[in-house]
């Protein structure tokens, strides 16, 4: 027997022999060819533009991320309406981990929000976990008479179609924070919406709007400065950042809650043994005190979840909106 037929035949004892002790004891053969994930600089894309809250969480969770698994995650925003560029473009991309998408309460209104997406959030995607919370506030001027949410609905239902809340962008979560609160407490308000955030705080202490519904980072300044008082939070528990501020619910309206959040998804034919090193160290680095500091000035709590909690509140959310944008008549973008 010749040496090459010596080797060829030693080789192929051992490949039997793996095949065997894989099927002796069960080792997942795509474990093992992704064991070295991640190998080089992974991607995570981002569908709004740089220095907003959502981003700004999203570069702190990516720091922590290359941290923690050894390897580069580069942020790369690509802003859009409804996030379809981003979650297009991740969609096709190849499945091996290496390109991921920030998902989350926005990809549920906009499942809702357009007559057609050339993806399907729930079945083109593969949920991590999920990996920050943050609820709109409930804001007046400071030297309003509607110190109270009590205080708002009665005055609302006083004074039939006069008051205006504010909210930026229709369509957006504060948007349709706005929406559910008006149904879910039967008043007759306009909902005025707003470009930025910006306009809207100036048409606020001006007077032009009673109300508005916006994330805390976007109005802390005028906060702080006592210009803008917040008369309620609308999660389920209070805030850390207001913990003084009462939550809708415990003013009385207990059908009420808004809740936006974001998570990491990645392409659906991501494997497993993938998605398990991603999820695992989502939910390592998420606890850790510098993280924790750093997203509450943000008015965000970082929280991870398994994959199927994320996808869980993926499908809820998007039942939620839909029928927000039902009742509300919210017309459906092309």
């Amino acid at each position: 027997m010749t040496e090459q037929k010596k080797f060829l035949n030693g080789f192929r004892s051992s490949e039997r022999i793996v095949v065997a002790l894989i099927a002796l004891f069960g080792v997942d053969c795509d474990a093992l060819a992704q064991s070295d994930y991640p190998n080089r600089p992974v991607q995570l894309v981002v569908p709004y533009g740089p220095g907003g809250v959502a981003d700004v969480g999203m570069r702190i969770v990516a720091d922590k991320l290359a941290a923690r698994l050894k390897q580069q995650f580069v942020v790369e925003n690509r802003p859009s309406g409804g996030g379809i560029v981003a979650a297009s473009a991740v969609a096709r991309a190849v499945p091996d981990g290496y390109t991921l998408l920030m998902t989350g309460n926005p990809s549920a209104i906009s499942a809702s929000l357009f007559k057609s997406l050339p993806y399907s959030v729930l079945t083109d995607f593969a949920s991590t976990s999920t990996t920050a919370y943050f609820e709109p506030l409930i804001l007046t001027r400071a030297n309003s008479p509607l110190k109270s949410v009590q205080n708002l609905v009665k005055a609302a239902r006083a004074n039939p179609g006069k008051l205006n809340f504010g909210a930026i962008n229709p369509g957006s979560t504060q948007h349709l924070a706005a929406e559910l609160f008006k149904s879910v407490t039967d008043i007759n308000v306009t909902i005025v919406p707003f470009r930025t955030s910006a306009d809207f705080a100036t048409a606020l202490l001006r007077g032009d709007v009673d109300v508005a519904f916006e994330f805390y980072a976007a109005i802390r300044g005028q906060i702080a400065d006592g210009k803008v008082a917040a008369v309620a939070s609308t999660g389920q528990k209070r805030t850390a950042y207001l913990p003084a501020v009462p939550t809708v619910q415990e003013s009385g309206i207990k059908d009420f809650e808004v809740v936006s959040w974001n998570g990491i998804s990645v392409p659906a034919a991501t494997p497993a043994a993938v998605v398990n090193v991603l999820t695992r160290a989502i939910n390592e680095v998420l606890p850790s005190p510098d993280v924790q500091e750093k997203v509450s000035k943000l008015g965000m709590e970082m929280r991870g979840s398994t994959p199927e909690a994320m996808t869980d509140r993926m499908k809820s959310d998007i039942a939620k909106w839909a029928a927000v944008i039902e009742k509300a008549g919210i017309p459906k973008h092309d």
